[in-house]
Parts: C-alpha cells; sequence; structure tokens
C-alpha cells in the first residue's frame, strides 16, 4: 500500500484536480492554466509523484519556441487508488470499483428484497466484499466507498433526511454504513453523484456552467455553475421534480400539486396510463408499447410528461443560464415518446435567448449512477487533502 497523503498547499490540490479531470499536461501548460509560476507547479507536484499519484510520461514535445528540453506531461496514476461505488434504487444495488480516473473496472448487481435500513446495509457490506475481494486485488489499495441515494442527503454528515422511494427518514447513512464495510464512506443524493461524474470525466469537462437533468423514477437536476457543483444553503438545490406546472393538477408525494415529478416520472406516468386504459395490471413497459402502437389515451400520458419536463428543464435555464443541458436516466428509454413534447415545453417557457440552450441527450446505465457514487468519494479524497488556512 503507498503511503497515504498529508495536508497539501493549495496549489497542489489544484494541480492534481487538473490532471485528474483534463490531463495529461504538461507543467508549462499546468502553470498557464492555473496562472502558477513553473517553481509552484514544480514544488505542488513534488509530493503527489512521491505518493505515487502522479508520474511523469517521455518526454514528448518541446515546451515551446526555442525552449530547452522537450515537455514531460503530468498524468494521473490511475491504480494508484480503487474506490467503491453503489447506487441505490429500491428494488437493487448496483456496485462498482473504480480507478482513480473513474474508470470501472468491475460492476455488479443485487437485488433487494426489502428496503429497510438494516436490510439494505447488510447488502452494501456483501456487495462491497464482492467487489473487492473478487479477481483484480482491490481490497489491499481501496479505502472509500460513496453511496448515490435519491432524495434529500446532507453530504456534509451523511445523512439521508429523506429518500422517498425508500421511505427512509432521518438515517444516519454514512455513519451506519461505515460501521458495515469498515471503509470511509461519502454519501451524495443520486443526481448530484451522476453530475459530479459528468463535470470531472463526462459532458461537463472545461464547461463553466452546465445542467444534468435526469427523467426515471423521478425528475431530478444537478447544476454546475462558477465550475461548481451547486448544493445550495439547505441542500437540495436543483429539485426541478418539484417545481409545479399545475397548481391544481395531480398531487405530489412532497404535498404540492403538479409538481413535474407528479406528472412525468415513471410511477406517475404508469398510474395515468392505467387510468386512461382502465388497466390496473399496467407496467411502464406496456405503457411505452402502446404508445408506440398509437392508443390516443396513453400518447396523452407521455405527451403530458414531456411538456411537464420541458416546462421544468425551461426554468432551469431562465434561472441559472447553463451553457448546455445534458438530459440523462433510465427513462430515456421511452425518450421518442417525450422528446418532441419536452422540446415544445422548453421552447414555450424559455424566456429570451434561453431558449437557445442546446439540450443533449445522454443516455446513461445505472452503472454510471454507481460511478457517479465512486466519483465523489475521489473528490473527498482530494478534499480531505486540503490544508487547513
Amino acid at each position: 500500500m503507498f503511503p497515504v497523503a498529508d495536508a497539501l498547499a493549495p496549489a497542489a490540490t489544484a494541480l492534481f484536480t487538473v490532471v485528474l479531470t483534463e490531463g495529461p499536461l504538461s507543467r508549462v501548460g499546468l502553470a498557464r492554466r492555473l496562472d502558477l509560476s513553473s517553481a509552484a507547479v514544480t514544488k505542488g507536484a513534488r509530493p503527489l509523484i512521491e505518493m505515487g499519484y502522479l508520474e511523469e510520461l517521455a518526454a514528448t514535445e518541446r515546451s515551446g519556441p526555442g525552449a530547452g528540453r522537450p515537455a514531460s506531461p503530468l498524468t494521473i496514476r490511475a491504480d494508484r487508488e480503487f474506490f467503491v461505488g453503489v447506487k441505490i434504487t429500491r428494488d437493487e444495488l448496483i456496485g462498482v470499483v473504480c480507478d482513480l480516473r473513474a474508470q470501472v473496472r468491475t460492476a455488479v448487481h443485487r437485488r433487494l428484497s426489502e428496503t429497510d435500513v438494516d436490510h439494505v446495509l447488510r447488502q452494501i457490506a456483501e456487495i462491497t466484499t464482492e467487489l473487492l475481494d473478487g479477481s483484480g486485488d482491490y481490497r489491499s489499495r481501496t479505502r472509500r466507498l460513496g453511496l448515490a441515494i435519491s432524495g434529500d442527503v446532507d453530504l456534509a454528515t451523511g445523512r439521508v433526511r429523506y429518500s422517498p422511494f425508500l421511505q427512509w427518514h432521518d438515517v444516519p447513512l454514512r455513519e451506519l454504513a461505515e460501521q458495515a464495510t469498515g471503509l470511509t464512506v461519502t454519501v451524495e443524493n443520486d443526481v448530484k453523484a451522476l453530475t459530479t461524474a459528468e463535470h470531472w470525466f463526462g459532458e461537463g469537462v472545461g464547461a463553466d456552467s452546465f445542467a444534468l437533468v435526469t427523467v426515471g423514477a423521478g425528475i431530478g437536476c444537478g447544476l454546475v455553475v462558477g465550475g461548481r457543483l451547486v448544493s445550495g444553503s439547505f441542500g437540495v438545490a436543483g429539485e426541478i421534480g418539484h417545481i409545479s406546472v399545475d397548481v391544481k393538477g395531480i398531487a405530489c408525494h412532497c404535498g404540492s400539486r403538479g409538481c413535474v415529478e407528479a406528472i412525468a416520472g415513471a410511477d406517475a406516468i404508469v398510474r395515468q396510463a392505467r387510468e386512461a386504459t382502465d388497466r390496473p395490471e399496467l407496467t411502464f413497459d406496456d405503457a411505452v408499447a402502446l404508445a408506440r402502437a398509437g392508443d390516443p389515451g396513453v400518447s396523452a400520458v407521455f405527451a403530458r410528461a414531456g411538456d411537464a419536463i420541458g416546462s421544468g428543464i425551461a426554468a432551469v435555464a431562465n434561472l441559472v443560464g447553463p451553457s448546455r443541458i445534458v438530459v440523462s436516466g433510465e427513462g430515456l428509454s421511452a425518450y421518442d415518446l417525450f422528446e418532441p413534447h419536452i422540446r415544445a415545453g422548453f421552447q414555450r417557457q424559455a424566456f429570451g435567448a434561453a431558449a437557445d440552450c442546446p439540450l443533449s441527450i445522454r443516455p446513461l446505465p445505472f452503472e454510471e449512477w454507481a460511478r457517479g457514487a465512486a466519483t465523489v468519494s475521489i473528490k473527498a479524497l482530494v478534499a480531505s487533502w486540503r490544508r487547513p488556512v
């Protein structure tokens, strides 16, 4: 096992983050990118190289006209440390082991027969053991576990204040999971975790502002503004699923009416499709099949859902003004039914130039949500290095 990092200077953690998300980069490139002197870059990189987190690649091009020896770019040593990420849904755990670049090395799915806290914790411990003790020799270089869960999560304390799909209230999940696994645990809202992964390693790399909207069991939104993930004073910034688009509409589990999620969440669509067809056994896949076959009642359900989602996305564009909006989530299996209505609702509600914000579609499997949980634990590792000012 490599030595564990002590507190590092701010320049070192900034340097590491840039190499992690944008590298490989030469020292000259890092100095320009971070507005640091070459000496400061060398000083910041030295302890990270000594601890095995960074390494120099073979010398390549010269760093500039008339420069001396060719540059030796700095890059991440991806296998320096591994991270477990687990996405918790109401009926399944999806677990991954990621390297330092958040590349998935192995993945496991485990069904949940119950959603009470004790059962889920036992399953988290078991899936973690399965991931770390399988092929790959990950346990000796793994100290951190990230958990991603829907609902109101306090990242600072690791407490799940409310998770609607699991019906959890005020659960000290970080503390309990650390006891169950022996790892250092980070707990984050699942959409924010996915947004962190996209910001550091996906669509959002280099973007000063963007929004990630997820469509599925719930309707979520993660926001990056000024290069930073936005949580807000109470940790629930970006909850567009609970923007009301019809004050006299369907009752939502949050206590309000006409929320985007109450109209467009997967359960809401199933409920409305059952009412439209008078078929209480109807599933989401059945509803998709009927809508694609031209059933007018079920088609109208998807149309209303798409319009509500588009209105919620427009609210994000109006309030935040992101440079791009990415739409993802497991509900995208039915995106052909949503798309024209999402775009129509967005165009109708977006104000002025906000309507020009590009919408990109990025279907992501649940393994990517678990990767988001692992990314949050990578981010927590870097934060743990920061020397108090």
